[in-house]
Formats: structure tokens, sequence, C-alpha cells
């Protein structure tokens, strides 16, 4: 049985527009300034090249060893500085500087954000549940549409090793540049989007080399409260066009406070836990022998997934060491109606950020009655159940083995008292130092009260 649920998607770029009025645009010309064909010939934007480093853990070592300086600063200026400069521009359709935020009292300090504009402006449609694996559809919206002045720059591997910045190079359409756009409708300061290869429009599906690109782009950025998240199909992406999500967020996140349990390790290094004591049942990937090990590992497990139609969320944490997988089945229970309809009222959406503790709420009663038990019992009903996780846990470990020489030290039973791997991360009251006091002068910030 096709499943379809009626809902409003996020609008992420000022050219979502309906088909018929696209359609009728283009035959008197774009006119847009975008990314096909139309548009694209003799288009220049800035590029990032980074440098690939094989040792996870080595990333800002290798820059201090060499004593040079990157020739800019990725997060704060490039980064930060270039979304800050699109705010001043008028591009976003809401201030979401603006937007009341707080950490909700308890034990888990889940983060609730009243962000009434984000569900205005919008059209509705018909969205497939069922199908974590669609093929791309060019005559619906994807990010080949989007003008140039909300990209803020071109993201590869530099060529000769050396990270370079060059800040108006031509678009090399043959070899499909990956890049990092605006998202109109942001949920928080700094909100963007990695989009893999662009040109090459491909679905929303995990693939190896798009994966290792984003753990780039969180090593890169070298600071642990700028996260990237990814959704599939049936788990709230919104757009079947291959892209990540990021933004900036000076506070943990509870579910990088949950604790784990360490199930494997293996031959590559590479950790395996499972997350304890928190609503929704993931596994938590971190360490490696490289990089590249800890993103093959995931990615064999997002590609079984994906192969297997199981909704996930991933969020990329830490700089990229240190990753969650969040299979889930929300959509499926909406679909079905399964749902209380008092949860459903909320209108909440729960995606990697939702469930990662970062609650984007759209109703000015759900925020002034926010509490951790609501957010708990939310993130409950996205949860798999206790079997059905396993069963997904033991597809995810099949595949992830038949890419592996061996899995060394199994723990088949697990301690009573779990082993605690939370993100290294500052004080909470960090947020009151960050970065991003210092990026641009005059900036408004999202007050986060305590």
């Amino acid at each position: 049985m096709m499943l379809r649920i009626k809902r409003v998607p996020t609008v992420v770029s000022n050219y979502q527009k309906d088909e018929a009025e696209d359609t009728a645009r283009r035959s008197g010309g774009c006119g847009k300034n975008c990314l096909r064909s139309c548009c694209i010939p003799g288009a220049k934007l800035p590029l990032y090249a980074f440098k690939k480093v094989n040792n996870i853990e080595t990333d800002k070592a290798v820059l201090e060893t060499e004593n040079t300086e990157p020739p800019v600063a990725f997060l704060d200026s490039l980064v930060l500085g270039e979304w800050e400069d699109r705010m001043q521009r008028g591009l976003f359709r809401y201030d979401v500087t603006a937007c009341e935020t707080k950490v909700i009292p308890g034990e888990y300090g889940f983060i609730a954000q009243l962000n009434e504009g984000r569900h205005l402006k919008k059209r509705p449609t018909e969205f497939r549940v069922d199908k974590v694996l669609q093929p791309f559809d060019g005559n619906k919206f994807n990010f080949t549409k989007v003008g140039q002045e909300e990209v803020l720059f071109q993201f590869e591997a530099s060529e000769d090793g050396e990270v370079q910045f060059f800040p108006n190079a031509p678009i090399d359409v043959e070899n499909s540049p990956s890049m990092v756009a605006i998202n109109v409708s942001p949920i928080e300061y700094g909100h963007v989007l990695l989009i893999p290869r662009i040109l090459e429009c491909l679905p929303q599906r995990i693939d190896h080399e798009s994966f290792l690109l984003a753990l780039y782009m969180a090593a890169e950025a070298g600071n642990p409260y700028f996260r990237l998240g990814y959704n599939s199909l049936g788990a709230f992406a919104t757009i079947n066009h291959l892209h990540f999500q990021a933004y900036y967020l000076a506070v943990p996140f509870p579910i990088e406070k949950a604790p784990t349990k360490k199930i494997t390790t293996l031959n590559g290094g590479v950790i395996i836990s499972e997350l304890l004591k928190y609503p929704v049942r993931g596994l938590v990937f971190e360490g490696g022998n490289s990089l590249q090990d800890l993103s093959n590992t995931v990615s064999d497990a997002c590609v079984c997934l994906q192969e297997n139609n199981i909704p996930y969320n991933v969020l990329i944490s830490d700089c990229g060491k240190r990753i969650f997988l969040l299979p889930q089945c929300y959509a499926e229970k909406q679909a079905l109606g399964e749902v209380s309809a008092e949860l459903l009222d909320t209108q909440v959406n729960p995606a990697v950020w939702e469930i990662s503790g970062h609650m984007v709420l759209k109703r000015r009663k759900d925020y002034d009655e926010a509490s951790e038990e609501n957010a708990w019992r939310l993130l409950a009903e996205v949860s798999l159940s206790d079997e059905r996780f396993r069963e997904v846990n033991a597809l995810i470990f099949e595949a992830i083995a038949s890419g592996e020489d061996g899995i060394e030290n199994v723990n088949e039973t697990f301690p009573e008292e779990p082993e605690t791997n939370a993100q290294s991360l500052e004080d909470e009251n960090a947020i009151t130092q960050s970065s991003h006091h210092a990026m641009v002068a005059g900036t408004q910030e999202c007050l986060v009260l305590q």
C-alpha cells in the first residue's frame, strides 16, 4: 500500500515555486541567475578547496605543524560571515536571530525555539513517505533552480593537497562542483545546505563520496557547535535532491549528552555504540584510523537502510568525529493515523534537529508550555520499537561486516554501567563566550535563556 501524507514543505530557496508558474516563466526566459544551463555559462563563484587529511584526530594539527594559516577562516569568515552578508541583503524569509530560544529545564537540556514564521508562505503538497529511494524529478524544485546569490561558495578537495581559496572561480560544469548555499527558511544562525555534485542532480540518498564530503566540511569548520544533519525521504526530507543541512548553535545537543554502551570495534578502529536513556533509539559511530574509515562504515549503514526502505536521520557531531544514525518511523505512524491529535496539532515534523533535541515550535502555546516531558513524549513516537530496532541493527551489522575483514570485540553482554561517551563540549555557559559574538560587528543574536 502506498502511503501518502499531506504536508507543508519547508521552503529552502526563494525560487521554490509552483511548477506551472515556473514553466510559464521559463518559456519567456529564465532571468533568475540560476545554476542551470540557461544561466551558468561564464558564471563565477567563490571556491574553497580543502586539504584531505588521513588521520581523523589531526585535522587542525596538520596546519599547526606546518605553521601555516588557512587563506580564509572557514567557519567564521566564509560560512557564517557570508551567511550574515546574505541576511543583510534581505535574502531570508524572516529574521531567525529574532526568534525566542530557551534551554528547557531538565536533565538533558532540550532546546526550544519559537519560529512562528517558518510555516507561512508555503504551498501544500502530496509527500510520499513509503519510499526512501525515489528517482530525481527535474520538473520539481531542486537546487539547480536557486539563484546564484544564494550560493555562498563551492566546496571541493584541493588538487595540490593544500587549502586554497579563490574568491571568483569559474564553475566547472563538467565536474559538477559541490556547493554550500543558504537555507532561506533557516531554523538557526548560519543555517546552510551542502549540496554534493549539484549539477549531477542526485536524488536524496547517501553515497560514500558525498558522506565523506560532509565529514570534511564538519572537520574544516573545526567547531563542535557547527553540526551537519541529514534527513532521508520518509524521515522529513522535503527536497529530493541530495543535500545535507548545517548550522551553528553554541549549546550541547541533548543527544550528544546521552550515555552510550559500546557494541563493537571494527578492524578499521571505528567504535559502534548504542544510545541509552534517550527517547529515540540509535547508533553512534566514532573513532577510526582515518576519516575515510569512519565515513565508509556509516555510509555502509546508511546505504543498508536505504536499500531496505527504512527512513533515517543522521547527525554529524564533534567536527565529524562522532556520528549518530537514527532510524525512525514517525511519518509512517502519521500516515497510518497512529499519532495522537495532540502531537499532530503541534505541527512539529521530527527531523534530525528535533530528534537531536532542538525543538522548533510553531505555536506560542507549545513554546510557553515546553517541557522535557513534552519533548520526550514527541520523540518517543519517532523511535523504532526495541524489537524492530534489533532487527534493523542486524541488517546494518551484516552490511558493515560485508565490507570489513572482521569485527573485533563484539559485546554480546553489556556491563550494567554503560560507558558514557558524551561529546567533548565546553560548559553550556560557553554560549555567552562563543565565536558568534566576534563574527560581524552589530550582529543580532538569538538569545538562549537558561
